[in-house]
């Protein structure tokens, strides 16, 4: 047992809406992280946890590495700590955690961060995202550790106190494979091209879509601290290669997963990138009228409007709520509804866990175009004449750390809002600035929880009438 004094730094450690991410080797580095782990074996004590805390790592640079220095703090604390034995997605850790009746787990991953970073995702009781309480508490509880107690790793698991999950998928693929129609898919055989994208989403994804007999192929499946380069999102931007393949090689389909394994991006055969609203649309539309599911939808207020007309057309109603996603689970759960999920990329389903899931998210996803026998552009036009159109536009725009104190004065406190030409309705400081248009269109501005950045979304009939509110707001604050 080794117990040492910990110095007191400027660093402070703060949860977003997808855990803590730092810059390895500025903040991400091992006193930082041993701190985290102190601080939720306090968290844990305070919280009087009886059971294992799980951790999970994903592929990162440092994440293995990470993920023990935080077991031999938890372990050192007197927990006994279910670590697994090779990198896992952040949905099979929230999975895991709610099938095991856990209290809490961790995850040592970024996400879809650039490579330079890393970080920590707390999971608690249920398999939720930590709320905004607990990560406050906890941000408290790091900042007053003078101390950490720690057990060096091998005597740890000779103890066991640290103890190795050896097969960490069964359950999880068990569960999703039992309620997806394994023969609609297998009598369709799809051929399909999958880019994991280097990350951790790689072998449960594999295993499904072998299992109902697809045609798989597979791209970026090694291990790169880099990603090959590339930012670990299934943007567009981000999956040219797998594009070009697609189209060039005769695909039916291309799918993306991000570096944790959370996020899920689609290309169609005709090398069209298929967005996160358009899949939340398609998944909603088909469990609602092909699979006879009945219920509302969730989703986040940076989300398209689109839902909202397929809900009230289906005589259902479309729930918005605070960007985070653990206010979309915890919505599906107080309304039942069939599922929810955000313009980033992520989505849950009612009945599997309470996190976005891209395994589950792509396996429905096949079922669907194979059940109904279009393809995603084939469907998505025709929820474009059902529903009209519905285009948005993203800008992520990087500013000074210390400007945000002028950007919240103009937009928070003062409220000043540019001359968008276009007849407002209404607008909305729930969570960032958010403008509904009279035409059914909307923009909003918010900060990244995790990036200095300003992240604005529009939607309108049009890119171009979408583009044009993002740039008379990035005008309006000089950005």
């Amino acid at each position: 047992m080794i117990i040492f004094k910990m110095e007191r730094i400027d660093v402070m450690i703060k949860f977003g809406t997808g855990g803590w991410r730092a810059v390895i080797g500025d903040e991400f580095v091992k006193e930082n992280i041993q701190k985290v782990g102190q601080g939720v074996a306090n968290l844990a004590k305070e919280s009087n946890c009886k059971t294992p805390i799980i951790i999970g790592y994903d592929r990162r640079f440092l994440s293995a590495e990470a993920a023990k220095w935080l077991a031999e703090v938890l372990a050192g604390n007197g927990f006994t700590v279910k670590f697994m034995n090779r990198s896992v997605p952040t949905p099979l850790v929230m999975h895991t955690v709610q099938k095991q009746n856990y209290d809490f787990g961790l995850e040592v991953t970024a996400s879809h961060n650039p490579s330079e970073y890393n970080g920590i995702k707390l999971i608690i009781k249920e398999g939720r995202d930590a709320s905004v309480e607990i990560t406050n508490r906890l941000e408290e509880l790091i900042d007053q550790v003078e101390e950490v107690t720690s057990l060096e790793f091998k005597l740890a698991v000779e103890k066991e106190l640290v103890q190795y999950i050896k097969n960490p998928f069964n359950d999880f693929l068990d569960d999703i494979m039992n309620v997806m129609d394994l023969e609609a898919v297998r009598n369709r055989g799809p051929r399909i091209l999958f880019d994991p994208m280097h990350g951790s989403g790689t072998y449960p994804l594999m295993v499904i879509l072998y299992s109902a007999r697809c045609t798989l192929d597979v791209i970026n499946i090694n291990k790169d601290a880099y990603f090959g380069g590339h930012m670990p999102a299934p943007s567009k931007k981000g999956l040219v290669k797998l594009t070009e393949m697609v189209v060039n090689e005769g695909y039916d389909l291309g799918i993306a997963v991000d570096g944790d394994g959370d996020r899920l991006g689609i290309i169609d055969s005709n090398g069209e990138y298929v967005d996160a609203n358009d899949i939340l649309c398609m998944l909603y539309y088909y469990l609602h009228v092909y699979k006879g599911w009945r219920g509302p939808v969730v989703r986040n207020l940076a989300t398209t409007h689109m839902l909202d007309a397929i809900a009230k057309d289906l005589g259902e109603e479309c729930y918005e709520v605070p960007v985070g996603f653990k206010y979309i689970s915890a919505k599906i759960n107080e309304t039942d509804a069939i599922l929810g999920g955000e313009s980033s990329g992520g989505l849950t389903v009612r009945g599997h866990i309470n996190g976005k899931d891209s395994i589950y998210a792509a396996t429905l996803f096949v079922e669907m175009l194979c059940k109904t026998g279009m393809s995603a552009t084939e469907m998505m036009n025709m929820l474009r004449e059902k529903y009209g159109n519905y285009e948005m536009v993203e800008s992520n725009v990087r500013f000074e750390p210390s400007y945000k104190e002028v950007i919240t004065k103009i937009v928070f406190e003062e409220k000043k809002l540019p001359d968008f030409g276009r007849e407002i309705e209404r607008v909305s400081y729930e969570d960032g600035c958010k403008v509904y248009f009279k035409d059914g269109g909307f923009i909003i501005c918010r900060f990244s929880g995790t990036e200095p950045l300003l992240r604005i979304f529009a939607e309108a009939d049009n890119a171009e009438k979408a583009q044009a509110s993002i740039d008379a707001f990035a005008k309006f604050l000089n950005l």
